[in-house]
């Protein structure tokens, strides 16, 4: 069980309208304040930032990914510096995924490796109408071409071949667990298994008892008590499912983490409805994965904490810049291409209200031009502004849910 002296969460602020909640989640290498954004550092880094420029936005947290690290450097590697806050040369808080999602989405045993081809194609879809999911599809196509094997899920784990050079790995509940441990992650989560949109309830509910099965076991296998674990809701579209593995996860974890996929944004929104009524209050709620600036209101609404996705920062090397209202909205998804030709001799910054040292000194002509010219200084700009902005994002919503304003914060973004 995890050192109760090393973490503790506390709720001091909530919303009189909504389950909108200020906390502080204290951990052995700081505070979080939530609600809050983990911008992802999957291999260890944010592309083309340091530590330093992380600190000067402002950010608290990030989230790693295991299933990365565990194949290049690996986690020995990681252990021999003494853990990934040496490794990194980060002294904040981290959290560590458990690497399910990553075999499932190259093709975990769930259908995508079915020879199925209307299975495949309902699960190529689902990939596209998820922005998340997009560089996920790019690994999907990639290991197709390169014709590395499939992963296969059985009872106990999974087995999957690495999309680097093909060798062969396995993740089990245990193993996840050694990995997150020899990373070392103030925050890690329970290894699980994934559903898909489509599924009937039958099939739901038979891979939902598989993931809690590997989740307890993940909860058994932990040995350090500096680190906080997770366990991850599933349930897929099914109302009764959700609202007991949420019950199941609160009764056994310290923490609650929602996964799954979510067909529409209105499954997403009934999802957190469902189980955010099953939970204990004061427990900290993390959802996985998403990072639309529409789905960050509504979650926070519905009483979560915490969230991750890769949205900023791959966004940023594609060109997309976010910025604040008026200019940004749900329209336009509070983002524009920089690169199109029209931005070309534009002489002001990125978003007019914005604060940021990129907006204070360099016009979006010029990283228009850096882009075009694909200059890497044009990703570190763009990406430094993205995750300031959805930083001071997370900072205005929590200014406005402690003065009681969030209700309005909320229709001036949303333009409700």
């Amino acid at each position: 069980m995890v050192d109760k002296k090393k973490f503790k969460f506390e709720i001091f602020a909530k919303d009189k309208n909504s389950n909108a909640r200020v906390g502080k989640f204290v951990t052995p290498h700081g505070v979080i304040n939530t609600p809050n954004f983990m911008p992802v550092a999957t291999q260890g880094s944010i592309k083309s930032l340091d530590g330093r420029d992380l600190a000067e936005i402002g950010i608290q947290i990030l989230m790693t990914n295991t299933y990365h690290l565990h194949l290049r450097p690996g986690e020995d590697i990681v252990q021999k510096f003494a853990g990934l806050h040496k490794f990194m040369n980060w002294n904040k808080p981290l959290m560590t995924d458990s690497g399910g999602y990553q075999v499932f989405s190259l093709g975990a045993a769930q259908g995508a490796n079915e020879d199925n081809s209307a299975s495949s194609g309902r699960i190529g879809k689902f990939l596209e109408s998820r922005e998340e999911h997009v560089i996920e599809k790019a690994r999907i196509d990639k290991h197709r071409e390169q014709k590395v094997r499939f992963a296969k899920s059985d009872e106990e784990g999974v087995t999957f071949y690495s999309h680097i050079d093909g060798s062969k790995h396995r993740l089990d509940p245990e193993i996840s667990i050694r990995i997150q441990e020899k990373l070392g992650a103030d925050l890690i989560v329970a290894f699980d298994d994934h559903e898909l949109p489509f599924w009937d309830h039958e099939r739901t509910k038979k891979f939902l008892e598989r993931t809690h099965r590997w989740e307890f076991e993940s909860l058994k296998a932990q040995k350090r008590k500096d680190q906080f674990m997770y366990g991850v809701i599933h349930g897929g579209l099914y109302k009764d499912l959700r609202e007991e593995s949420a019950r199941f996860i609160d009764r056994h974890f310290p923490g609650i983490a929602i996964g799954g996929s979510y067909s529409t944004k209105n499954t997403l929104h009934n999802v957190l409805e469902w189980t955010i009524n099953q939970i204990s209050s004061d427990k900290p709620v993390h959802l996985l994965g998403i990072g639309e600036i529409e789905d960050i209101f509504e979650a926070v609404q519905r009483g979560i904490d915490t969230f991750d996705c890769v949205v900023p920062t791959r966004l940023a090397r594609m060109g997309w810049v976010f910025t604040f209202p008026p200019e940004g909205n749900v329209e336009n998804r509070f983002r524009f291409d920089i690169a199109k030709s029209k931005f070309a001799d534009d002489q002001g910054p990125i978003s007019s209200n914005c604060n940021c040292l990129v907006c204070q000194n360099y016009t979006r002509g010029y990283i228009h031009h850096l882009f075009r010219s694909r200059e890497l200084l044009s990703y570190r700009l763009i990406t430094y502004h993205n995750l300031y902005f959805f930083n001071n994002l997370m900072k205005e919503i929590r200014e406005a849910i402690e003065i009681g304003k969030f209700t309005e914060l909320r229709k001036k973004w949303l333009r409700l």
